[in-house]
């Protein structure tokens, strides 16, 4: 995906974003499920989201509003060719990471198991079903909640409406806060699926259809 309306993300910039995406976050429905314990949750998370910000910045594209960084989007585009080992290679490595830092901060294992039992919470692997490659995924789409209610976020996704419209492309996204299904429908998208596995925990799966 390209855009000459967002700011493409930097290095140098990932820290903050790793603040925001803790702060967005904090009380997401999924990282209570897996992460019960409010102290452990407390210490993890960001070294969760800079696990990720470090593995999406190597393997996705990550466009904020403006340089000062209000909101975020993460996309992968499934169109667009790759370097499979690269790609493998920062998985690995995030994973690696993120494993260590799970029994670092819980040394019992059970947030380390809550992990693995909620493993297709974590990998979009529900996309599989879908059999587009003409797609982008959305990973992220957050905006600091100090400057929530300004039209930052429908920036956001609307870019990545245009640019799929442009390509003639699908979108997918997946939220686990059900509140979240008004802001999606009201951009076209529907409910492919709702999945619920080892936890008392629905995944939204949703879809844009090609426009």
């Amino acid at each position: 995906m390209d855009s000459d309306k967002l700011y493409k993300v930097e290095r140098k910039d990932l820290p903050q974003l790793e603040a925001m995406l803790n702060q967005c976050f904090a009380h997401d429905p999924l990282y209570e499920t897996l992460i019960p314990d409010p102290e452990i949750r407390r210490r993890l998370m960001p070294e969760l989201f800079h696990c990720d910000m470090d593995e999406f910045y190597e393997t996705c594209e990550i466009f904020a509003d403006s340089p000062e960084l209000n909101g975020v989007l993460v996309v992968s585009d499934e169109a667009e060719p790759y370097n499979i080992f690269h790609y493998f290679m920062a998985e690995a490595k995030a994973t690696l990471h993120t494993d260590t830092c799970l029994i670092r901060e819980d040394p019992s294992l059970k947030t380390l198991h809550n992990f693995l039992k909620g493993e297709d919470y974590l990998n979009s692997s529900w996309t599989d079903q879908l059999h587009q490659k003409q797609r982008l995924h959305l990973i992220y789409l957050a905006v600091d909640p100090r400057m929530q209610h300004h039209g930052i976020a429908a920036l956001l996704m609307n870019e990545a409406i245009d640019y799929a419209a442009r390509h003639r492309m699908m979108i997918s996204l997946e939220t686990h806060n059900e509140k979240n299904l008004p802001f999606y429908q009201q951009f076209g998208f529907k409910v492919y699926g709702i999945m619920k596995k080892n936890f008392p925990l629905k995944q939204y799966c949703l879809i844009r259809e090609v426009q």
